[in-house]
């Protein structure tokens, strides 16, 4: 899931806030509208809110529970409530969103990391 999420060439990362007061939950995410969409399908009914940055902690967007609440990108917020209001309206399903948690994320580039040093070791 990590390659793909990597192959969208647009990956940033997701904190939701559940409702229950549980602590976040934080997801490496593909950043395109269609997937953004499809998360907030899939957790914003279950969260206070979900905030979504870039690898460089830039907001990409903000909702309260499943609606947006900051998007400074005007086109990804245009193609983002093209792809959410049928979601929201009832019209269709959220699909499985390119997400993994935060903990998958960061063992694969931990298991990355150490396969270049060891193709680096190799290369001397």
């Amino acid at each position: 899931m990590v390659r793909d999420i990597l192959d969208t060439e647009s990956m940033g990362y997701a904190c939701v806030y559940p409702l229950d007061n549980g602590g976040r939950k934080e997801y490496m995410i593909s950043l395109s509208p269609e997937n953004l969409a499809n998360f907030i399908g899939t957790y914003g009914l279950e969260a206070e809110k979900i905030v979504v940055t870039d690898p460089f902690d830039r907001l990409i967007v903000n909702t309260q529970m499943w609606f947006l609440d900051s998007c400074p990108d005007r086109q990804l917020c245009r193609e983002l409530i093209a792809s959410l209001a049928p979601i929201q309206m009832g019209e269709q399903e959220a699909r499985n969103p390119l997400a993994v948690n935060r903990e998958t994320a960061d063992e694969y580039f931990r298991e990355e990391d150490q396969l270049v040093i060891m193709a680096e070791l190799a290369m001397q």
